[in-house]
């Protein structure tokens, strides 16, 4: 079993599932006992995804799960969703709609319009984009992605 203490919160990956234990009622939504220590199977307010091996963050907008399991890749379909791909090269892009892509191959920097931080991307990552963000793609090691727009 592994451990991290944050702020007094233990928060234990065990059978690959988040269990925390944390002194502070505030830190979670569900909480009316008025005792000082409270036990919780529940998702931080760091957002992680219930399996071990991935871990989502969100970056600048972007969301990114990092080694997603097959199981939601399947429950999302990505297999299915049409395949794009370019060069090592740099652009601008906006997204029009929402996009969720799955990059097979290639690593990139994404930095949102007016920013002066980007977000790294690479082979295995599962990416939301916001809808309307405007970027620019910094690609480093050529793309292939599944991706789909809702």
């Amino acid at each position: 079993m592994a451990s991290l203490s944050v702020n007094g919160a233990l928060l234990s990956i065990e059978n690959k599932r988040y269990t925390c234990y944390c002194p502070r009622s505030e830190w979670w939504r569900s909480s009316s006992s008025s005792s000082s220590s409270r036990r919780y199977s529940v998702t931080p307010i760091i957002r992680c995804s219930a399996d071990a091996d991935s871990m989502a963050t969100q970056k600048l907008g972007i969301k990114v799960d990092r080694n997603p399991p097959e199981s939601r890749l399947t429950q999302l379909g990505v297999r299915n969703w049409p395949k794009w791909g370019c060069p090592p090269s740099k652009f601008p892009w906006t997204y029009s709609n929402k996009e969720t892509c799955y990059l097979l191959q290639g690593k990139v920097k994404v930095t949102p319009d007016g920013s002066n931080e980007s977000v790294e991307i690479g082979a295995g990552d599962l990416v939301e984009f916001p809808k309307g963000m405007s970027c620019t793609w910094d690609v480093s090691v050529a793309v292939d992605k599944h991706y789909n727009f809702s």
